[in-house]
């Protein structure tokens, strides 16, 4: 009897708001914390330059200053793309929620908002730092990371299951 209750139980608590909420949604705003982190000038060009140097020396080798700010660039954007396509999977994933369908054009297209939207107001933040400076180049690279991911979770989600032919 007692763990027929403690399973009602445990099943109302999965489907409340407030767990809801916190398994979906607490990463999303997770993320955006640390993306939000990520775009204050502890992470300026100059900061992960001399973070890049120090593994590149750790690992034996001791580029030129030309190249190693080309690795630099090259890693920042690599970095920006990889942070917003994470930020879109985290959204898709909170949209989506407990439904039983796997995509909806709705969570996609609302997951693109977000990302477009945090986007532009993060390189406008960094427009106010002192060491860091505003770019729509930056915000459209940022969003091509999300819309990237939202397309990989679009193709896995949508693409039929089909047996093996006889």
């Amino acid at each position: 009897m007692i763990d027929v209750q403690m399973a009602e139980n445990i099943t109302t608590d999965e489907s409340s708001l407030g767990y809801k909420l916190a398994r979906y949604w607490l990463p999303v705003v997770g993320m955006l914390a640390l993306m939000y982190w990520f775009s204050t000038d502890a992470l300026s060009g100059e900061n992960t330059r001399g973070i890049i140097e120090a593994v590149l020396s750790w690992l034996g080798y001791h580029p030129g200053n030309r190249t190693l700010f080309k690795i630099n660039y090259f890693v920042r954007k690599c970095a920006h793309f990889t942070e917003y396509a994470v930020l879109a999977a985290l959204l898709f994933r909170a949209f989506r929620a407990d439904s039983a369908y796997r995509w909806r054009l709705k969570w996609a297209l609302y997951s693109l908002a977000v990302i477009v939207g945090w986007a532009v107001l993060d390189e406008w933040h960094q427009s106010f730092t002192h060491t860091r400076g505003g770019s729509i180049w930056d915000s459209l690279l940022d969003s091509s990371g999300g819309l990237f991911s939202l397309l990989i979770i679009t193709v896995f989600s949508t693409k039929r299951q089909t047996g093996p032919s006889s």
